[in-house]
């Protein structure tokens, strides 16, 4: 069998910048993305992250990773780096990241540690150069559900009546999002991306942080892709941040309407998400994902209802999605 020519390179960079010729690498982990993390056999253990410079460059994750420091967020330490081969040595954090650990006793502790590098991260000015979460990334963004769930997924086209529907709802959560203070958000703020450190948590994954909705990391944080809590704790957290927030002088509004923009930018993300997973599936052959689409489904649920602007959503979900979904369903287990 020839030998992975990646594979070996990973390798051998390994071995040079351990300065130990017969270390070997096993899996860690893998991104949704086309990175992915190696642990070495050596005494202490070290991490290689692979980026493939042709399919994820480094080195936005190295410039965001510096700026995040600065501000005094514990960030994965770099030991070694080969930037054009996209290769870097990294501090090994441990194998669990919060996902594995959190629990319902638990989960107090470990949210409060994480708001606290939370609001580090949003406190950092972004540079000039960092982009922003404007209308057409948003719009982008959404657009992800019906290209990729409702017409890959589902094989769904709207008529002009329920296309009207959906557009009237997406022109309404851009408008909600640009709307709210801007700061520093990470975008995938979650505790998957969180691990348990003694000075931490440790934040990873952060390579797209943009300047964009204030309500949009704390709501990522605490309605989870892979791991959901009641709405009532859910709610008792996002007071607790609000609280945090307001006393270390960012530009959160008034509770109530704190709770409204997290609502609607969770709205937003939650559309984006279920289209991502889709394109997981169909795009890059990562089926795995479409098994947590209903919980974002769920997400939905618990809120479209509540706001009289959103109840068209809702009604469409209701009445053409989740039907074609249950279809689906029934096509696949038969």
């Amino acid at each position: 069998m020839n030998e992975d020519p990646r594979a070996a390179a990973r390798l051998a960079w390994a071995r040079q910048a351990l300065r130990e010729p017969q270390a070997e690498l096993v899996r860690a982990s893998m991104d949704a993305g086309f990175r992915s993390y190696w642990r070495s056999d050596s005494t202490p253990s070290r991490i290689v992250m692979d980026s493939p410079p042709d399919k994820e460059d480094v080195r936005p994750w190295l410039r965001l990773r510096e700026l995040l420091e600065h501000g005094g967020v514990r960030v994965p330490r770099v030991l070694a780096q080969d930037v054009d081969a996209g290769f870097l040595l990294l501090e090994d954090l441990g194998r669990d990241t919060y996902l594995q650990v959190i629990d319902a006793e638990n989960a107090d502790a470990l949210f409060d540690a994480a708001i606290t590098q939370l609001l580090r991260v949003q406190a950092i000015v972004p540079p000039a150069n960092l982009p922003c979460y404007d209308e057409a990334l948003l719009r982008r963004e959404l657009h992800l559900f019906d290209e990729w769930f409702l017409g890959r997924h589902l094989g769904m086209a709207l008529d002009d009546h329920d296309r009207a529907i959906l557009d009237e709802a997406c022109r309404g959560l851009i408008d909600a999002a640009l709307a709210q203070p801007r700061v520093l958000v990470h975008r995938d703020f979650m505790p998957r991306n969180l691990m348990p450190t003694s000075d931490g948590p440790a934040v990873l994954d952060f390579q797209d942080a943009v300047l964009g909705p204030l309500a949009y990391d704390v709501l990522s944080l605490f309605k989870d892709a892979f791991l959901s809590w009641p709405e009532g704790r859910v709610g008792i957290w996002l007071d607790r941040y609000h609280a945090r927030a307001s006393a270390a002088g960012l530009p959160v509004p008034e509770r109530m309407h704190f709770h409204r923009d997290a609502d609607w930018i969770g709205v937003q993300r939650h559309l984006k998400v279920i289209g991502i997973f889709a394109r997981l599936n169909h795009r890059d052959g990562k089926p795995k994902y479409l098994a947590d689409v209903p919980r974002f489904f769920a997400y939905l649920d618990a809120v479209l209802p509540i706001y009289p602007e959103l109840v068209p959503l809702a009604d469409l979900i209701d009445r053409k999605v989740k039907p074609a979904m249950a279809a689906q369903s029934q096509v696949s287990t038969a």
